[in-house]
């Protein structure tokens, strides 16, 4: 199966690009790496340096590369710039999605499916203590980041009443793991892992944990 990345140069992009190649898949990373790192991407996965605000640019690699399955890993992850440029927000997690769909479903394409990377956390809001939220749960967004990412949510539902294009949508929350940017808004569990002196981290501190640790708050 070929499938196309996108931000696949970045924190969890490059990790779903990985677990691809291991399942002997053939894979392509669409990324402007605005945030994600070049050497993240395996020097044998071809990769197309473009931004999805560039509609022509987002149709080119869909044509070329021809996937058939779209992991669309990419994204302007901070809910503080969100708040600070909503428009910049709206035009990169929702009219960028848009190009990426319009693509998808354009005569001679041939994807499949389309797999979305949410946001868990952000779209629930604040869950009552003690509760866990589930696909059920009520979406409370707060902030232009969450409302444009379940705005997206909506429209894969609409591209595929009108265009017949199936879709998958994983609720992140709470990720972390190599590659991660300790220093980004949602690198919590990663700062507090390096944290200490110099080159230190916990240096095999104990370290208490709430419940069974088999959940991160």
């Amino acid at each position: 199966m070929r499938v196309l990345v996108t931000g696949g140069a970045g924190f969890i992009g490059s990790h779903v690009v990985d677990a691809l190649l291991d399942a002997g898949h053939e894979v392509a990373v669409l990324d402007d790496l605005s945030t994600g790192r070049r050497e993240n991407v395996p020097a044998s996965v071809p990769l197309f340096e473009v931004d999805l605000r560039d509609a022509s640019s987002t149709r080119r690699v869909i044509r070329e590369f021809r996937p058939d399955v779209v992991s669309h890993q990419a994204a302007q992850a901070s809910v503080a710039v969100s708040v600070r440029d909503p428009r910049l927000d709206a035009e990169v997690n929702v009219i960028g999605g848009i190009n990426l769909l319009d693509a998808c479903t354009e005569s001679g394409a041939r994807v499949s499916r389309v797999v979305f990377a949410s946001t868990g956390g952000a779209i629930y809001g604040e869950v009552p203590e003690g509760a866990r939220a589930s696909e059920d749960t009520p979406t409370r967004p707060a902030s232009p980041y969450a409302i444009h990412k379940l705005a997206f949510e909506q429209l894969l539902a609409a591209y595929r009443s009108y265009r017949d294009l199936p879709f998958t949508i994983l609720r992140y929350a709470n990720v972390y793991g190599p590659r991660q940017d300790p220093h980004g808004e949602a690198g919590g569990v990663a700062i507090f892992f390096r944290a200490g002196p110099p080159g230190g981290g916990l240096r095999g501190k104990v370290v208490s944990e709430a419940g069974d640790g088999g959940h991160v708050g």
